[in-house]
């Protein structure tokens, strides 16, 4: 029987774990992390999948410890896997296994290299993303790529709703290509890193709107950004703003370039740069809801500026 640890977090983690067991490997230690309690957890957990099936699990600070090493070392697996495990595995960890260690990546590698990929590629307009599972190396998203999965990006999807997708695709190559890994007939490709470049994690104060932008950029920064997440915001003289959903108009308009806010037709509305217009489906003011009834209430027809 194929033997496995498995490094695991999140939503990708529980499903591609459940992959494994499915295809009847014998994963003898999941190592995972203990939930932050400074983070809003929505997503399922690793451990208690692996306490359902009767798995060992730790949750170690460093799982380069030589400790941790040793006790990996000693189960003897044919496989190390990865699935959005948030420490990086080095050189002496990766060599323990006896087939190689391999990460699921939530990217169509070699684009998007590094962390939070699916913020950055709903930010940046992408129109497709997906999954990679791929061989690791000390290098982060640098080896060989074994299945691939893509997902459609459409215009008004959040990162949530992306990542929802991107789990499925996981799972889905994953599921494709195991059994030809335990056979050991599972194609390996280069990936050419030239054709995509690697991102940091991104910061709450990421999520500050530049109304200079276009509607379109700054759309996409609130899709990027939205809720699980901590939103799209700015400090105006009116107090701290969230912009939680926007749409972009049917047709282009063109309106004032100098950024403001303002409610027209029962909807919110801003001006953005270059004269362009975004509707505001979803915000708050300090913490209360804003839409254009109240925006109304309290600022009348004039417009409020964003600048």
């Amino acid at each position: 029987m194929t033997r496995a640890v498995v490094f695991a977090y999140h939503n990708v983690g529980v499903r591609c774990l459940s992959v494994l067991l499915a295809h009847r490997v014998d994963v003898v230690l999941v190592v995972t992390h203990q939930d932050n309690p400074s983070e809003t957890i929505w997503f399922d957990s690793v451990a208690a999948l692996a306490e359902l099936h009767g798995i060992p699990t730790i949750t170690p600070a460093d799982p380069n410890d030589p400790d941790v090493i040793a006790r990996i070392a000693a189960l003897a697996p044919d496989f190390l896997f990865s699935f959005y495990y948030r420490l990086m595995l080095k050189p002496k960890l990766l060599a323990v296994p006896k087939r190689g260690a391999y990460n699921m990546h939530g990217s169509l590698l070699p684009k998007y290299r590094g962390r939070v990929p699916v913020n950055w590629a709903v930010l940046h307009g992408e129109r497709e993303t997906g999954a990679s599972l791929h061989r690791m190396l000390e290098k982060p998203d640098a080896g060989a790529l074994i299945a691939q999965q893509a997902v459609p990006i459409l215009p008004n999807d959040t990162a949530f709703e992306v990542f929802q997708k991107v789990t499925v695709a996981a799972e889905i190559a994953l599921d494709r290509v195991l059994p030809l890994l335990m056979t050991g007939t599972a194609p390996e490709l280069p990936l050419n890193l030239a054709q995509g470049s690697y991102f940091g994690g991104r910061k709450a104060e990421d999520g500050r709107i530049d109304w200079r932008q276009s509607a379109q950029a700054i759309h996409n920064l609130i899709r990027a950004v939205a809720p699980p997440y901590p939103g799209a915001f700015c400090d105006a003289a009116f107090g701290h703003l969230r912009i939680l959903k926007s749409l972009l108009p049917p047709q282009p308009v063109q309106r004032s370039p100098e950024p403001g806010l303002y409610s027209d037709q029962g909807k919110l509305w801003a001006d953005c740069g270059h004269g362009s217009v975004l509707h505001l489906v979803s915000a708050d003011i300090d913490g209360t809801p804003l839409d254009a009834l109240s925006f109304a209430a309290r600022f009348g027809d004039q417009k409020i500026s964003l600048a």
